[in-house]
């Protein structure tokens, strides 16, 4: 039998084993500590004389704390973990190089697995401390961004394509403070991202980046090291920050391999990852503006493309706050998608979800311009091209710039430009309004005559579909990728041409958009006898 003292030793035994469970010290698990500090004189160090920052989130991508009176904090953190401050409306990151920001500190102590496309080597033992350095820097509440879908280059042509076709013209615009780009960095070859990272910097700007389907290290067999490559390349795929008075939070919403059938993936969030939404928030006033920016969209016609009851939780999440934005990109067309109760939606208005055009348009196909770049307009008929997010307070509102077009260039229209008078009503004219939705009203007139609604129309832009018969009609070989097959748009309307007497005629269409501004658009027709 035990003595008294072994009875007292394996009592206080007990009671400490306990306390580990507890408190998360056990099975490997840490404390990691730091300060967020202002770097007064921006050499990256806590010196003596800067001060901390009191109030600020930092995470380990499922728990978030916030840092004392002094700056400090402390979190756990595990064999896998990338701590990272959320940066706080007011301050800026400081910048790495290609202007990537340096918010995050990558804890791998053994490194990631091997893989054909290498994650992070062995970080070692935990530091002492983990720092993050914040400079002040004004931040308006008006403010605007630019907002890049899927970049997606399979190749060192592609990138080349990306770099002269769209950076080198969106660096030339003032205004916006950063960029995102929504997925879809690179198509597959993840020895790109550094060639992406070096074409991205050139615009000048913070630029933050979502995780995409072809930004996987696709030989894992769990989700949670499918982001291995991305981490290496870009830090956290699950992050968030705050400028002016609108809160972004950056998902990788893919779920690979797919956990039913194993192949493939499924447009999902895991349980950390909604944990960590949930966790974050607890910090976010309700009035903010609540920016999620993910590449899969939460709205697809094939229930299949994203778990409803992952959706279901973050919209439980998201029901107190009723101004929100989803960012989407994935699909290489634009759409608007409002999303309500019929969806799991909470909140008294619908969840708008802007599923934003791509910056390689429909995958670089096309005849070439005169630069030799694809000119790769996307299957709805939408031209290649990049959005710019504009938020006052926390409104929000949208601008479609196309690639090499002028910014006024927000419909297109398609039609004959001569007719013989006798047939004139044989003939329609559509006009494809790049930003509109369903919700919108497009008119027309003709010489200045009375204004008439045209109709929506549910198909294949006809625009679309001349460019893709130049490759499947042709007699000779034509130059370029050939463009993939059309889908449905989301914003044509058509007009059918009354009679027209004999002469030059101009049409001019305008279309309203969900911010109550006009767009507009002329062409000319003549008629012959």
């Amino acid at each position: 039998m035990f003595g008294a003292n072994n009875h007292k030793h394996m009592k206080k035994l007990y009671w400490s084993l306990l306390a580990c469970l507890l408190t998360g010290t056990a099975f490997g698990q840490e404390m990691a500590k730091g300060t967020v500090f202002i770097d007064a004189n921006a050499n990256g160090r806590l010196d003596k004389k800067e001060a901390g920052l009191a109030g600020v989130s930092v995470s380990n991508g499922k728990e978030v704390v916030q840092t004392d009176k002094n700056g400090k904090y402390q979190i756990p953190v595990e064999n896998d973990n990338i701590i990272f401050v959320i940066k706080p409306s007011g301050y800026a990151l400081p910048v790495g190089a290609d202007n990537q920001p340096k918010f995050y500190y990558i804890h791998k102590p053994n490194g990631s697995p091997a893989l054909k496309y290498p994650g992070v080597t062995a970080t070692g033992a935990l530091p002492k401390s983990i720092d993050f350095a914040l400079t002040v820097k004004e931040e308006p509440a008006n403010f605007s961004a630019f907002v890049f879908g899927d970049p997606q280059a399979y190749t060192a042509e592609e990138m080349e394509f990306f770099k002269n076709g769209v950076v080198s013209e969106a660096k030339t615009r003032k205004g916006p403070l950063f960029g995102i780009s929504l997925g879809d960095l690179v198509g597959d070859d993840l020895s790109l991202h550094p060639s992406y990272k070096q074409a991205i910097g050139q615009m000048g700007l913070p630029w933050f980046n979502v995780m995409g389907n072809h930004d996987m290290n696709y030989d894992v067999k769990e989700d949670k090291y499918a982001d291995e490559g991305f981490e290496k390349a870009f830090g956290p795929a699950n992050y968030s920050f705050n400028v002016g008075n609108a809160h972004f939070i950056v998902l990788d919403d893919i779920i690979y391999p797919h956990p039913e059938t194993g192949k493939g993936y499924q447009g999902g969030l895991r349980q950390d990852q909604i944990d960590f939404v949930a966790n974050d928030l607890k910090f976010v006033p309700k009035d903010k503006l609540i920016v999620l920016a993910y590449h899969i969209p939460l709205f697809q016609e094939n229930e299949k493309s994203f778990r409803n009851e992952d959706r279901n939780q973050l919209f439980d999440i998201l029901a107190d706050y009723p101004n929100t934005l989803g960012l989407s990109a994935h699909t290489h067309y634009q759409q608007q998608n409002f999303l309500t109760a019929d969806d799991g939606w909470k909140g008294s208005k619908p969840y708008h979800e802007y599923n934003v055009g791509t910056t390689s348009g429909d995958w670089y196909s096309g005849l070439p311009n005169e630069q030799g770049i694809p000119t790769s307009t996307m299957r709805d008929g939408t031209p290649k091209g990049y959005a710019i997010l504009s938020i006052d307070g926390n409104h929000y509102k949208f601008d479609y710039k196309v690639v090499g077009k002028d910014d006024s260039y927000t419909i297109g229209l398609f039609g004959p430009a001569v007719v013989k008078a006798k047939y004139v009503g044989r003939y329609n004219v559509y006009a494809n309004f790049f930003l509109g939705s369903a919700r919108d009203q497009v008119r027309y007139r003709i010489d200045n005559a009375d204004w008439i609604i045209m109709d929506r129309v549910e198909g294949e832009d006809p625009a679309y579909m001349k460019e893709l018969l130049a490759y499947d009609g042709a007699n000779t070989l034509v130059a370029g990728r050939r463009p993939s097959d059309p889908v449905q748009s989301a914003h044509l309307w058509k007009l059918k041409l009354p009679k027209l007497k004999a002469g030059k005629h101009v049409i001019e269409v305008e279309g309203v958009d969900m911010f109550g501004r006009t767009h507009s658009s002329k062409k000319e027709i003549e008629v012959v006898e």
